[in-house]
């Protein structure tokens, strides 16, 4: 049905009636018009008489007599957001509750579905035992898999050894220079100690590794050994580097091939002939990860294509039971594979996956759909349900699904499956798996602070979790059929027990994986009549080239190194197998005996929210890929929108009206935020009278106490998460996602100077320093603000908080929720204004004896002049801690895997559209792989939507302001004038296009120069300049980075150790950061020096740098090492492999010890 657009002018008077009205009954304005219009059109159609309205005539009097030309309606912040959240069933909605629930919860129903009742217990028990103990005695496996089998378990992931061959296996095959690929030898190789690994295996093949590792170790250590070493190095030294080069590609290649089938679909038909004949069935899966770009989405659809006509021919008409098939991700098949871009999803993703689902059905080959992280779990369900009632596919059983029972959703998740069966008149093929991504679902739900974890946090209540969802699987014979992928024998055991034994072809069916359960299942393919168990065994048989099998890999090392894997246990001789094929359920059972409840996670892994035990809570989240999340948000961010904030000097005393100045949405002018007045020359004095006066009162409170009301903020501004977010994303042209960080990073700041205080700080040996002011910036102007300020009250100091002029009502906000938590009005005041008017006239005054500041360093330079001689009365310096700017670099070499790259340098780059201090600036590119690196980037840009931070679908918001956009793009329009290659790229579509207009919108843009010291200053906003560099000329690069003057961040991408400590060691930078989103921590230009006594806490998420008498670093650091450092707030927060000495903190400032 077609739609169009009609209004009416309305008055701002009667527009606020409407908003009035709608807000009283929790509904949008639009809402309410459109049931006045048609509760108004039904009484006129009934003929009923109906008295003209005097307010609606008049209006219409006034209308333009033009009534054809279409009237644009009134902004409605967050509309669109609204209508993109999804309606969900019954048994969806279950899913979704189930996504996070508690272990308690969930364990304790699982053991009951899972329990096998006694005479089958017994029987699978037995069975089991019989299978470890023939796995067991075996001989040592022969050929490649046994070789590459022992190696693995020699050297487990535990040890340095283990780890060092998994960086090899990870990254050498990739590496186009010789000299790269000899440096990362010689850096994983040296520090090895693979003496410790000789004659502890029994394989051959081990000890021959392990000797040829330790001669090379020896060769390319710089230490003296013992004599006998020195006599080795010196016989492998006279084949040089290159020979040992040689002897590692072909280690590392076999290793590769001991997971790969082939490195064609052609060469993995071929080498599956052998298993084929003695029963087993394969499903092909073609090697590769989450597409970046369209071109990568594009290769990988015409891969799978070649692949199914291969696999169909090779199938001749074996059908989907008997047959290979292939295996699909989704994430291959499109860029934005996520529910943010659920609309692109469907419109793009999904015609890929039919058409290839349609070209499956003509060989009659399944097609299974890989299960992949957990935030894609149901939008992937949405495609599933539109595929199962493609007509083109009715009557046809061929489409596949894999589950993960990992997943504290996995039995609900059948329980739709059983019912889109019925509803779609189809049997489904459903893979039971026990889940791979296991460490990256913990990390990210740590990450971001969310109520708990998606999976499990105990193996063992994963392998509950698997016998329950086998037995709803086999309930349903005639809906589902089931694929059990396991390699755990106790697992097997009982699923043939369960099944019964009376098999028919097409009952049922397990599933291993190429390389790691050929051995177990040898023993189940095949005729009862030789030994076997006669049940059919599908291989799981990734295909691609050695280069390409990277993450596959490291998951697979991953899983054959964890102490829990059966693969990994049943070589080791000293476990009894009594103890591998024990019974979950009943293991459950005496774990909940022993610690008096069912269910209770492990004890090393708190809840995201408990990750610093009793030092402080974790700031929490919001899962914007959950749809009850997303709804309650849409609802909070509706209701927002109906307020008009106000931003008023916030004094002691009730301040006089006065005039109020509108602010504006960056993305949108219609949309007027609220309004501010700025503080006049008079309340800038009573404020300071205030701050004085209020300061003794302030110092005397116990630093406990200073302390619990932070904790209280904390908690209110966590409460209060959803409004903030409104304001954030008009206001300060905020995305959802770093919203959502940016108040995280308000309430990580409380958190941790009240912990600071209450555990450090002693009134009579600490002392204040007295008025400080706190001068924020825009671009964090909660995050920062609030760790300002927080630093300056825990240390006993009154503060004057001047906002940035751009972003007064979140500051507001702040101050409203700080007194809410019982800090006194006089001691925390807000003082909207400019900077050479209110903050001019704060940071001159005499009875200041403190500033913070973050913004320019110009500002910073001109702050520090004007305060240099000040003194207090006892002769001491004013102290002035600034933040500033930076011209922050990233060096990438080429072991840098370039999909992690791209991902961490448009996150780095563009992401808060490059408005962070800590944001890259200059991306620095070794030569050898520039050029690939650049076409990727290029691509991932092009996938980005900029547009208005409101809708769920947006990466890239606004630049702050007019003034910001003209700087950006008089710097682009020079770099052109001097002929430099200039990309400009953003997904574009008509109503994104209306708001670049109107909005003070820069794409994404990238800038190649010939040299690093082209560029003079810094450019604040989202533009990328890149330089390539020979390897050779490292030094000189990290000179021209130097020479720069700034000192704020440096990245460093590569996994060679040896190239971080050359550039750690000559960069002139606060913190440099290995495999980097953010680089982190500044100085020189980055930051203004002066001595001063002043109590400052080097975890710190800004780049607050000083020269204090009394520096104090703070003890370790756990898992915040993980978080990306940045400037304030940072979208996603910790990003995979980024690194860095991050807390949520500044300077707390004060006197030290006296």
């Amino acid at each position: 049905m077609g739609t169009t657009t009609m209004g009416v002018k309305l008055d701002d008077a009667t527009r606020e009636r409407i908003k009035s009205a709608a807000s009283r009954i929790d509904r949008t304005p639009h809402w309410l018009i459109k049931q006045a219009i048609f509760n108004y059109l039904e009484k006129l159609e009934n003929d009923e008489t109906l008295p003209e309205l005097p307010a609606l005539l008049s209006g219409a009097a006034n209308e333009s007599d033009d009534a054809s030309e279409p009237t644009e309606e009134p902004y409605q912040p967050f509309l669109e957001f609204a209508e993109q959240i999804l309606p969900q069933s019954v048994s969806r909605a279950a899913i979704t509750a189930a996504w996070r629930r508690p272990e308690t919860d969930a364990v304790p129903m699982l053991l009951e579905q899972a329990r096998l009742p006694q005479p089958l217990g017994e029987q699978a028990h037995k069975l089991a035992y019989q299978l470890a103990e023939k796995l067991r005695n075996q001989k040592t496996a022969s050929g490649r898999a046994g070789m590459v089998q022992s190696l693995l378990q020699e050297f487990s992931l535990s040890s340095q050894e283990g780890v060092a061959l998994m960086c090899l296996a990870e990254a050498l095959l990739r590496i186009p220079d010789k000299a790269t690929r000899d440096a990362l030898i010689r850096d994983k190789i040296s520090n090895g100690n693979w003496q410790s690994h000789i004659g502890r295996s029994p394989s051959l093949f081990v000890n021959a590794a392990t000797w040829g590792l330790l001669f090379t170790g020896k060769l390319v250590s710089t230490h003296n050994e013992t004599s006998l070493s020195r006599s080795l190095n010196r016989i492998i030294g006279k084949s040089g580097e290159p020979l040992i080069r040689k002897g590692v590609d072909m280690a590392m290649r076999l290793m590769g091939e001991q997971f790969v089938t082939g490195e064609t679909i052609a060469e993995a038909l071929a080498n599956a002939r052998k298993l084929e004949e003695k029963g087993f069935r394969y499903s092909y899966d073609m090697l590769g990860e989450a597409a970046l770009t369209a071109a990568d989405a594009q290769a990988y659809m015409v891969s799978y294509q070649q692949a199914i006509h291969a696999i169909g021919k090779a199938s001749n008409g074996r059908g989907i039971y008997e047959g290979p098939g292939i295996s699909i991700k989704l994430s291959a098949l499109h860029p934005r594979y996520s529910r943010a871009q659920y609309d692109r999803v469907m419109e793009e993703l999904y015609p890929r996956l039919k058409s290839l689902t349609l070209l499956a059905r003509q060989y009659d080959i399944g097609i299974n759909i890989d299960a992949e992280e957990a935030d894609r779990l149901e939008i992937s369900l949405d495609l599933l349900e539109k595929l199962c009632f493609e007509p083109e596919l009715a009557g046809w059983n061929g489409i596949g699904f894999v589950i993960q029972a990992y997943q504290k959703r996995c039995p609900f998740v059948i329980d739709y499956l059983i019912d889109l069966a019925t509803r779609s008149r189809r049997r489904l093929m459903i893979r039971l798996v026990k889940g791979a991504y296991w460490d990256s679902e913990i990390k990210r739900a740590q990450m971001e602070g969310l109520e708990g974890y998606p999976v499990y946090t105990r193996k063992v209540y994963t392998d509950v979790s698997y016998l329950a969802c086998a037995k709803k699987l086999l309930a349903v014979p005639n809906l589902i059929y089931p694929q059990f992928a396991t390699h755990n024998v106790h697992t097997l055991a009982a699923i043939y027990q369960l099944a019964g034994q009376n098999y028919y072809p097409g009952q049922y069916e397990f599933q291993c994986l190429h390389g790691m359960g050929e051995p177990l299942y040898e023993q189940v393919v095949g005729k009862v009549a030789d030994g076997k168990l006669n049940r059919p065994c599908r291989i799981y048989a990734p295909v691609g080239t050695h280069e390409t099998l990277l993450a596959y890999l490291v998951r697979r090392l991953l899983e054959n190194g964890a102490n829990t894997s059966f693969v990994n246990r049943i070589a080791d001789n000293t476990l009894p197998l009594d103890e591998l094929v024990a019974d979950p359920v009943s293991a459950v059972e005496k774990l909940a005996q022993q610690e008096g409840q069912a269910g209770l996670p492990h004890p090393k892994i708190p809840l995201p929210r408990d990750l610093y035990g009793s030092g402080r809570s974790n700031s929490a989240g919001l899962d914007l890929a959950n749809e009850h999340r997303l709804a309650s948000l849409s609802s909070s961010l509706l209701n927002s929108a109906l307020h008009k904030w106000q931003a008023l000097p916030m004094l002691e005393q009730p301040v006089a009206e006065g005039e109020m100045q509108p602010v504006v949405n960056p993305a949108e002018p219609k949309d007027i935020v609220g309004y501010v007045r700025e503080a006049s020359d008079a309340e800038v004095q009573q404020a300071l009278t205030s701050a004085i006066n209020n300061a003794p009162i302030w110092f005397a409170t116990p630093p406990q106490e200073r302390a619990a009301i932070l904790e209280r903020a904390a908690v209110l501004m966590e409460s209060q998460m959803p409004t903030l977010m409104g304001i954030l994303v008009r206001e300060a042209g905020k995305t959802f996602s770093n919203a959502i960080a940016e108040v995280r990073e308000a309430v990580d700041f409380l958190h941790y100077y009240a912990g600071q205080v209450r555990d450090d700080f002693d009134n009579e040996t600490h002392r204040p320093l007295g008025p400080v002011v706190c001068i924020s910036p825009w671009n964090f102007p909660l995050a920062i603000f609030t760790g300002q300020i927080a630093a300056a009250l825990a240390a006993g100091n009154s503060v004057l908080a001047k906002p940035a002029e751009q972003t007064p009502l979140i500051a507001a906000q702040g101050v409203a929720i700080l007194l809410e938590a019982g800090v006194p009005p006089g001691v925390i005041q807000l003082l909207p204004g400019r900077g050479e008017t209110v903050g001019a006239a704060l940071t001159s005054d005499e009875r200041v004896r403190g500033v913070m500041f973050t913004g320019s360093t110009e500002v910073a330079t001109l702050l520090q002049r004007n305060i240099a001689s000040r003194l207090d009365p006892q002769g001491r310096p004013t102290p002035l801690i600034a933040e500033t700017g930076g011209m922050n670099a990233m060096i990438v070499d080429s072991s840098a895997l370039t999909e992690q790259v791209v991902i961490d340098v448009l996150a780095s780059a563009f992401d808060s559209a490059g408005q962070r201090c800590s944001a890259l600036r200059v991306l620095c590119l070794q030569e050898e792989v520039a050029d690939h690196t650049l076409t990727m980037l290029r691509g991932a840009m092009s996938e980005c939507r900029m547009g208005n931070p409101g809708r769920l679908t947006t990466d890239i918001g606004p630049v702050i302001d007019a003034e910001a956009k003209e700087n950006i793009e008089r710097h682009i329009q020079a770099m052109r004038a001097k002929g430099r290659t200039v990309y400009q790229a953003v997904r574009e579509n008509s109503e994104d296009a209306r708001e670049w207009r109107h909005g003070t919108f820069v794409p994404p843009t990238l800038i190649e120069l010939d040299s690093f010291d082209e560029l003079k200053k810094e450019v604040f906003g989202p533009v990328l300049h890149v330089v390539r560099y020979n390897r050779n000329e490292l030094d000189k690069l990290v000179e021209q980075i130097n020479a720069s003057g700034y000192g704020l961040t440096l990245g460093v991408h590569t996994r060679i150790d040896e190239t971080i400590a050359q550039v750690t060691g000559s960069a002139k930078v606060g913190k440099p950061v290995r495999q980097p989103q953010y680089g982190w921590r500044g100085g020189r230009r980055s930051a203004v020096r002066r001595r001063r006594v002043v109590r400052y806490r080097s975890e710190s998420r800004r780049s607050a740098v000083s020269v204090p008498s009394t520096l104090q670093p703070s003890a370790g650091r756990g898992w915040r090492d993980l978080r990306p450092p940045g400037c304030g707030a940072s979208a996603g927060r910790p990003a995979e492999n980024a690194a860095g000495k991050t807390a949520a903190g500044a300077a707390a400032v004060g006197r030290g010890p006296s």
